[in-house]
């Protein structure tokens, strides 16, 4: 008898948590590890936040909540996209999950069938490929190109569509690249999932994140036709430091947002204070978001400049999010210690195991040739980090 079913074999592990649990068991060692790699930022939580889940705590308010989330911030989630795009949903269109990785799983269980195919364009995060063969669909990757600064192209896009296409999927400000998409870039991709007929699927977890003269636009806001082809992830994981909370939610047409609820109701329920204190966070001062944003930009305006110094390394000028993703392929075929580096994962790992620096190689995000860098870390972690995997690259042959 086969012990594990062919779902989960065929799952790859997250490159992402592979390397801070490896990083932390090293912390756990003793050894002074500097960590590029988790996508969290380095904030605490603000402090109202945490007193609205605290509070709900003493009063009791810690029983199971309806599967799409508390009516209250269902209301609070539907009262921010009218706030921030002019778009109205309706409690009834709003389900709250497990944090946005749960609510992009469960959308990709809702929309796909086996054989479906989902439109990924890469560089794309490490779990959106996983989730889609996880509900039997089929990724197609798009690609898009470094020089042009990651930006999706809606002709490759066009060039990709079949009959068995069902969903594309947008991150804009994207992880790992930084890209934000411009709103001719998105309108082009609403038109076409319009004329044919899928669905997108926009993960917006990094929307407050923009910086120089960049902006973030919502796809489902740009054309009145466009919203009820989309489905709007999101999460207060980023925006407000709230990563271990795991709130996140879909906002989309009534009977997808029901079939979720449906879902969730035999697998995941956000927890009740969780969303006291997420209902908190997007009705309070947004004053928080505007001073971590600020600091992200000085780090990512250093790191991008002694990043883009290293000999023969290449990098975008990332828009969004907080990742930098630098560009290693002149590496393959150098030495270190007289080990050949045949792929820049094994580069990657000689970071961690020779320079106590925790990176994610870009194997995982569908661009084998580079490795993500995340500048949600303190400045003077960051200089002593890139200090030290500069002097461990001088060391290679």
């Amino acid at each position: 008898m086969t012990m594990l079913s062919q779902r989960v074999k065929g799952i790859s592990p997250s490159a992402t948590m592979a390397i801070s649990t490896k990083a932390k068991e090293m912390k756990r060692q003793g050894i002074d590890v500097i960590a590029f790699g988790v996508g969290e930022p380095d904030f605490d939580t603000p402090e109202q936040i945490k007193a609205a889940g605290i509070q709900a705590i003493a009063e009791g308010f810690t029983k199971y909540t309806p599967p799409a989330g508390t009516p209250e911030l269902r209301e609070a989630i539907c009262a921010k996209h009218w706030r921030d795009y002019g778009l109205e949903y309706h409690p009834n269109e709003i389900v709250v999950s497990v944090g946005a990785k749960y609510a992009l799983y469960a959308a990709f269980q809702a929309l796909c069938d086996p054989g479906d195919e989902v439109l990924l364009p890469a560089p794309y995060w490490v779990s959106y490929s996983e989730q889609i063969k996880l509900a039997g669909a089929v990724p197609v990757v798009v690609e898009t190109r470094e020089e042009d600064g990651f930006n999706l192209d809606p002709a490759r896009v066009a060039e990709k569509i079949t009959p068995r296409t069902k969903v594309i999927v947008l991150n804009s400000p994207n992880n790992p690249t930084g890209a934000v998409y411009s709103p001719d870039i998105l309108r082009e991709i609403g038109f076409l999932a319009i004329k044919h007929d899928f669905f997108i699927i926009s993960d917006e977890c990094y929307e407050m994140m923009v910086y120089d003269d960049a902006q973030h636009f919502c796809v489902a806001a740009l054309e009145p036709e466009f919203k009820r082809q989309t489905l709007l992830v999101n999460a207060v994981s980023k925006a407000y430091a709230m990563t271990g909370w795991r709130i996140g939610w879909v906002a989309c047409q009534e009977p997808i947002a029901r079939a979720i609820n449906a879902l969730q109701g035999h697998s995941a329920t956000a927890g009740s204070m969780n969303q006291r204190a997420a209902r908190a966070a997007l009705t309070g001062p947004q004053e928080t978001i505007r001073e971590m944003v600020a600091e992200f930009d000085q780090r990512r305006r250093y790191m991008f400049e002694r990043i883009s110094a290293w000999p023969g390394v290449t990098c975008a000028r990332p828009q969004g999010a907080f990742y930098m993703f630098p560009n290693f392929a002149s590496y393959k075929g150098r030495s270190f210690q007289g080990q050949e580096i045949r792929d820049i994962d094994y580069l990657g790992t000689l970071m961690l195991d020779q320079a106590h620096v925790a990176v994610v190689p870009g194997s995982g995000f569908g661009a084998p040739d580079y490795i993500r860098f995340s500048y949600a870390n303190s400045m003077a972690n960051i200089k002593a980090g890139l200090d030290r995997v500069e002097a461990f690259l001088r060391h290679l042959d």
